[in-house]
């Protein structure tokens, strides 16, 4: 039996979701870093602007193939809107106002389920009962994680109200994307999806905000890593497992978040570290683990359903 051996590229991919789910950790980090130096509006709009400039000129400089038709720049703006938008504009505004880190990350720890309930009518993608099985074990883990947060949960009403916007947004943006950008330039599509959020921040900034930044070194480091390692590192991570991975699997490494997003604070912040935490974690990898094996079955199945002569072997 000849077995290939694994390329670069094949081993570069099979590594994405835990690099994806490390980089997008760290938005929890940067937003803590960068909110008290800038009101969240301009604090976005300033990222997703300085997002614009990098990708239109590498756009522009390797000649990258634009969306074809006016419909298909719709369709993928109004991801942009949603994802980048909705969802950043809901977490950053909701801290604003008074919704702890953690209880923020415990809401988006929830958008797995919501996916999973979405997928159906908009994708006709079936979610199969080890998945639920393994989504309400991921949702067990995230709320013993965020537990500590919980006792304290006096955040503003408003504030909690806006993340949960925000995980919708999230969630009905990647099943959009899915559904009607899947074949979208990496380069130009995501240029554009930017350039949507910019504006729609930037109004929300000239309204809402009053503009004033405080350029300290910390907001600099926390506006470069964000516009670097997230808005470039991690959505094209992001929208490359969309691509080419069932929804459910993809939303279902949004359960990791919370925990490793809590193991990277416990040193930065000094964030205490239970024996609940550690069951948490142990729960969520339980429950990607069975979300992933479920679509992997399937495929295999299909797979092998392909390659079988009619009347069996």
């Amino acid at each position: 039996m000849i077995t290939e051996r694994p390329t670069g590229s094949s081993l570069l991919f099979a590594a994405a979701p835990a690099v994806f789910v490390v980089l997008w950790s760290t938005g929890f980090i940067g937003a803590k870093l960068g909110l008290p130096y800038a009101e969240p509006a301009t604090f976005l709009a300033l990222r997703f602007a300085l997002v614009c400039l990098i990708l239109g000129a590498i756009t522009w400089l390797t000649d990258a193939e634009g969306p074809g038709t006016w419909k298909n720049a719709m369709h993928i703006m109004t991801v942009g809107i949603l994802v980048h938008g909705v969802y950043l504009g809901g977490i950053y505004l909701g801290i604003s106002l008074g919704v702890s880190a953690g209880d923020s990350a415990l809401i988006v720890g929830l958008q797995p389920m919501l996916t999973a309930v979405l997928a159906g009518p908009m994708l006709s993608e079936p979610v199969r009962a080890r998945q639920w099985v393994g989504f309400l074990l991921g949702t067990i883990g995230v709320a013993l994680v965020s537990s500590r947060y919980l006792g304290l949960f006096d955040s503003s009403v408003i504030g909690v109200i806006l993340c949960v916007a925000a995980v919708t947004g999230m969630s009905v943006g990647t099943l959009y994307q899915k559904r009607f950008c899947s074949e979208m330039n990496l380069l130009s599509g995501s240029f554009l999806q930017f350039l949507a959020a910019a504006l729609m921040m930037g109004i929300a900034s000239l309204v809402f905000d009053a503009q004033d930044v405080q350029w300290s070194g910390e907001f600099v480091f926390a506006l470069a890593w964000l516009v670097v390692v997230l808005s470039l590192g991690a959505m094209t991570l992001l929208w490359m497992l969309v691509r080419h991975q069932a929804a459910t699997r993809v939303a279902s490494l949004f359960f990791l978040v919370p925990p490793v997003t809590a193991l990277i604070a416990w040193p930065l912040f000094g964030e205490t570290f239970s024996y609940k935490s550690a069951l948490g974690m142990i729960l969520v990898v339980s429950g990607v683990l069975l979300v992933s094996y479920g679509n992997n079955a399937v495929r295999r199945r299909r797979a092998i359903s392909r390659n079988t002569p009619i009347g069996g072997r």
